[in-house]
């Protein structure tokens, strides 16, 4: 019997190509299977990138009871529909971000999940990186204080404005596409939920623009810029009473190094860490969950309450 971890992805998205690279990182996984509704467009992909089985259907893919687990990054108003049908047939799922459209839709995959014993993760990629464990320690070091505020930022120009996330019809939207990032790193970084919400967003079919508010317990705010229609931005700044982290580079830092700043009245420190490929890191923590039956680092609780702070940014707006 093989030791490869066989995994199948349903669609062709681009993200696709992200994992199939990362994936030839990790010990023991493999792309083994892909599906699109074009077998052309899967048959090219499995001859450009050495895949073993091509499918016609998602269904079909499902079907073969070839694969370990799925990764799934069809268009985020299909995520629920694809989770259920994948624990139907008893497949782990690693679902890219957002885990549905709302928090409603959230909690059906995760109630399924939990009924069903089948494991299912968020692909929040950016907080398995080493850097992470290294703020979150230089915080609770109390190297900058009581934490008083965060801001990120995360935007970028779509270049197709036919694409899934230009389409409400299919759950597009700045804020979840890239905003979502914002919501996870706020929660992250104050461990808890908010308890309040404000937004403001510009756009005619979707929010193209948006500037948001969460309030946290202890008189945390954390606010962010998210955008799918302005000039590629990265950044986060986590500030507390006697001084701040500036992460120039949040959601990818970096495969060689990474490295933050702690900024003082002393001045401003480097600090780094080892770098890493997040989605290598994801895909092993995945991987070893299914394999050791135990929980994925990030639980279906986290993904369900980022969906529910999603929920009351759109509520506010």
């Amino acid at each position: 019997m093989s030791d490869k971890f066989k995994w199948g992805i349903l669609g062709c998205a681009n993200i696709g190509r992200t994992i199939i690279g990362a994936m030839k990182l990790t010990e023991n996984g493999v792309v083994h299977a892909i599906a699109s509704r074009d077998i052309r467009k899967a048959e090219e992909w499995q001859r450009l990138y050495g895949i073993e089985k091509a499918y016609g259907s998602y269904i079909e893919l499902l079907d073969s009871g070839g694969i370990d687990a799925l990764y799934l990054p069809l268009p985020n108003s299909m995520h629920a529909e694809w989770c259920l049908k994948a624990f139907e047939r008893c497949i782990p799922v690693l679902c890219e971000k957002p885990f549905a459209l709302n928090a409603e839709q959230a909690s059906h995959i995760a109630e399924a999940s939990a009924k069903s014993g089948i494991p299912i993760a968020e692909a929040f990629m950016y907080r398995f990186h080493p850097l992470y464990g290294k703020v979150l320690e230089t915080i609770s070091q109390g190297k900058i204080g009581k934490l008083s505020t965060i801001f990120s930022r995360f935007t970028f120009m779509l270049d197709d404005p036919e694409s899934i996330c230009a389409n409400p019809n299919l759950g597009g939207g700045a804020l979840m596409d890239v905003g979502c990032y914002c919501v996870n790193l706020s929660r992250l970084i104050t461990g808890s939920e908010p308890v309040r919400a404000a937004s403001y967003s510009i756009g005619d079919k979707v929010d193209e623009t948006m500037t948001g508010m969460l309030k946290f317990p202890d008189g945390i705010l954390a606010h962010f810029e998210t955008g799918i229609s302005s000039f590629e931005r990265h950044y986060a700044e986590i500030a507390g009473t006697e001084g701040a982290i500036i992460i120039e580079s949040p959601w990818f830092p970096g495969e060689n190094e990474a490295r933050f700043i702690l900024r003082t009245n002393s001045g401003d420190e480097i600090i780094t860490t080892p770098g890493a490929n997040c989605y290598t890191l994801e895909l092993e923590d995945f991987m070893d969950a299914v394999r050791n039956k135990r929980p994925p680092r990030w639980d279906t609780d986290d993904a369900v309450k980022n969906m529910a702070a999603i929920d009351a940014l759109y509520s506010a707006l």
